[in-house]
């Protein structure tokens, strides 16, 4: 980025106040020319039509074009310093579309320049879009400034060098509020019925058809029992046939056996894919089986399976539909063309979440409470007898954390939520390796030390998050261009900076982040340089556990991650001297059904290594959907006895790496998905009241946790602090009164 020079800019310590509906441009649609519009590093000149007359305005008698552009930030820009405010949202709207140098087509966003007193400058992304060389398109997008800036200066950017951008419109408004949607209502919802046409196969293959020019016949010799995913959701079940669809001649990896589904779908249901699938002789390596749907002709994954040999295996995934289709078709697809296909006992049935909900509250019972005697003495303990008791507890124990980013902490709301509603924290971005030496030898330390000095302050823990990343797309180019010997060097240095650092501080690190989607270090230095990895972090700071860290483990839609490579991938490495000490599911999950996710973990459990969800977040346009998925995923990892502790990705719209994934909304209102997060953590408090018994005794059975007693007597009310910590046996507790 060039530096901005300050001649162009007025200078304004203050941010002004805006009401809803006022416009921050001045100049708009440049009625008034380009009067209060510049450059940044290009030119900026207004026309009234461009290529002979094609290209005119779509409204009003001009448009702007930022041209001669030899960078990809080049682009048209206004200063809006003074008249934007913190803690509030803006919506950015502009149209736009691109012309020269033979580009048809290239992505154009909107960012904001912000400058700052104690941080310098930032750059917000607001919003793109795909624009063309055709048509008038618009942009939206949203922005909130979390600090007070001393500039502000939004601009439009994006296409490659030599290509303008064109500009009818730029807007800035602050945002209004939108009614959210309201909660869905579902009439007979069937819960638990297929509907599937001829599952069974007892009308042979009537009701299916080829995708494709490929064969369907009906067979016998598959499995009769449920797959086990499916039996967990739906408890007592007729067995299965034992036929199956045998799909010869297949000439394409999507041809397969289908069936259209379109009218016997209900909108806002979450449904369960399960079936049996195998595959014949001839195929040359793993071969992926996916259960997929045409929703209007997008592809939706339904599950996914890695077969390598003649076995019978289980699919197990889920979909939702939110929005009414035209068209949906449910088809089985995968292995190569002439690889024979068999697929069995196909169900796709919708779930009911509540029965769950009522199992995982027995579960949860049984793994997060004890038995607990409060044994009372003291001067008048003879007379304690019938004295009113009341327990409160005011903490959970287990671990229930977010990610947060350094312009979070200069948002005093954000703040009061975060500290009130979480006991665990983890840095969005700023401890990444890309973020503490962008440069070779440039180290940034300070946003991370800001946020440590926060959660410090406030008594909240938190995982190091990551050492290294694995996926070459997020390594620094200045790391990707040093040769063998300076990146070896290079990762020595970065885990000594680190970790001597801060050893002591973060209580988890992830080692090197998504190792099952990426490759890069093992590529570039060898099998050894993971194992290198963790023995050295683990020298360096022996207090931290060690975590591997890695998505769609929990949900049955990536055949890169599913829960038997991740437990070969962490014996590899134990095996290899590797100190792993925990497991990461990352968690970004849609509809989640409930038997799938606890699948994975029981697999994942027999490791006896503690498991936590580490980016735990769901989307849904209806935030009552959203609470929903939340309460599948939270409920899951709390009654799990393996799950040790849960991160939410963010909670704090705008500041999510997922559109409709907040429970906060930007200007701090919490919504329907919010409240069902917070109903969630006070029913997992624990409250008792009633009178000491003959024995000087109170009984109970609560969460773990911390807890206040108060004990009222005819003279005082008393009051005292204890813990619940885990364990099997009654916990005794002595209150001194």
């Amino acid at each position: 980025m060039i530096p901005l020079p300050s001649s162009l800019f007025q200078k304004s310590t203050s941010i002004g106040c805006s009401a809803v509906g006022d416009e921050v441009i001045i100049n708009p649609q440049f009625e008034d020319g380009l009067s209060n519009w510049s450059g940044r590093g290009c030119q900026v000149v207004l026309h009234e039509s461009m290529a002979d007359g094609k290209i005119v305005p779509e409204t009003g008698k001009v448009f702007a074009s930022a041209s001669e552009r030899t960078q990809n930030w080049n682009g048209i820009q206004q200063e809006i310093t003074g008249r934007v405010q913190r803690k509030l949202a803006y919506n950015v709207t502009a149209v736009v579309r691109i012309f020269g140098n033979n580009v048809t087509t290239a992505t154009v966003q909107a960012t904001l320049w912000v400058d700052t007193p104690d941080r310098g400058e930032q750059y917000i992304g607001i919003g793109k879009v795909q624009a063309t060389d055709k048509d008038w398109v618009q942009l939206q997008g949203k922005f909130l400034l979390n600090g007070s800036p001393s500039r502000v200066i939004i601009y439009l950017e994006g296409p490659p060098p030599g290509t303008d951008i064109l500009v009818n419109a730029l807007s800035v408004k602050h945002a209004e509020k939108i009614p959210p949607l309201p909660p869905p209502i579902i009439e007979n919802p069937d819960y638990g019925v297929n509907i599937i046409t001829n599952s069974q196969l007892s009308d042979g293959t009537n009701g299916w058809f080829p995708l494709g020019n490929c064969n369907l016949s009906a067979a016998s010799g598959s499995p009769k029992i449920l797959p086990p995913m499916a039996r967990d959701s739906l408890g007592v079940h007729e067995p299965l046939s034992g036929r199956y669809i045998l799909v010869k001649n297949r000439k394409q990896t999507w041809m397969g056996p289908a069936q259209m589904i379109t009218d016997k779908l209900k909108l806002f249901l979450t449904y369960q894919v399960s079936a049996w699938v195998r595959i014949g002789s001839g195929a040359s390596g793993p071969q992926n089986v996916n259960v997929a749907l045409g929703v209007d002709n997008q592809w939706v994954n339904g599950g996914q399976a890695e077969i390598k040999d003649g076995r019978w295996h289980e699919i197990g995934g889920s979909f939702r539909i939110e929005k009414q289709p035209s068209k949906v078709m449910v088809y089985v697809q995968g292995p190569a063309a002439g690889v024979d296909l068999m697929v069995a006992g196909l169900q796709i049935f919708p779930v009911d979440r509540v029965a769950r909900f009522k199992h995982l509250a027995r579960q949860t019972d049984k793994t997060r409470k004890r038995d607990v005697i409060l044994q009372f003495s003291g001067s008048e303990s003879s007379s304690l007898f019938g004295t009113s008791v009341t327990v409160m507890q005011t903490q959970n124990s287990f671990p229930i954390g977010s990610c947060i980013n350094r312009t979070n902490i200069e948002n005093e709301d954000f703040v009061d939520f975060f500290v009130k509603n979480f006991n665990w924290a983890v840095f969005e971005n700023e401890l990444k390796w890309y973020w503490t030496e962008p440069q070779r030898g440039n180290f940034n330390y300070k946003d991370a030390d800001d946020m440590l000095a926060l959660c410090q302050n406030n008594k909240i823990e938190t995982r190091g998050h990551c050492i290294f990343w694995e996926v070459q797309s997020t390594v620094q180019q200045w790391i990707q261009a040093l040769n063998k010997i300076d990146l070896m060097k290079a990762v020595q240095n970065r885990l000594t900076g680190l970790l001597t650092r801060y050893k002591g501080k973060f209580r988890h690190y992830d080692v090197n982040n998504e190792m099952l989607h990426g490759s890069f270090y093992q590529d570039r230095l060898g099998k050894d340089i993971r194992t290198y990895m963790f023995k050295t972090a683990n020298q360096l700071d022996p207090s931290a556990t060690l975590f591997v860290n890695d998505y769609h483990v929990e949900d049955g839609r990536d055949t890169r991650s599913y829960p038997e490579k991740y437990i070969e991938q962490i014996i590899d490495l134990q095996l290899q001297g590797a100190p792993v000490g925990g497991i990461g599911i990352q968690g970004h999950i849609d509809n989640p059904v409930g038997p799938i996710v606890c699948s994975a973990l029981d697999k994942l459990g027999v490791l006896g290594l503690p498991i936590w969800f580490t980016e735990l977040d769901v989307s849904s346009l209806n935030e009552h959907i959203r609470g929903e998925d939340l309460e599948v995923m939270i409920r899951e990892a709390f009654a799990h006895p393996a799950v040790e502790g849960v991160m939410l990705w963010g909670f704090w719209e705008l500041f999510m790496s997922r559109d409709n994934a907040h429970l906060v909304d930007a200007e701090g209102e919490i919504n329907a998905a919010g409240k069902r997060f917070l109903a969630l953590k006070h029913e997992w408090l624990s409250h008792a009241h009633g009178r000491i018994d003959i024995q000087g005794q109170f009984e109970f059975r609560g969460f773990h946790g911390t807890y206040v007693v108060e004990v009222e007597t005819e003279l005082n009310k008393v009051s005292r602090t204890f813990v619940v910590d885990k364990g099997d046996s009654p916990l005794v507790v002595s209150i001194d009164l």
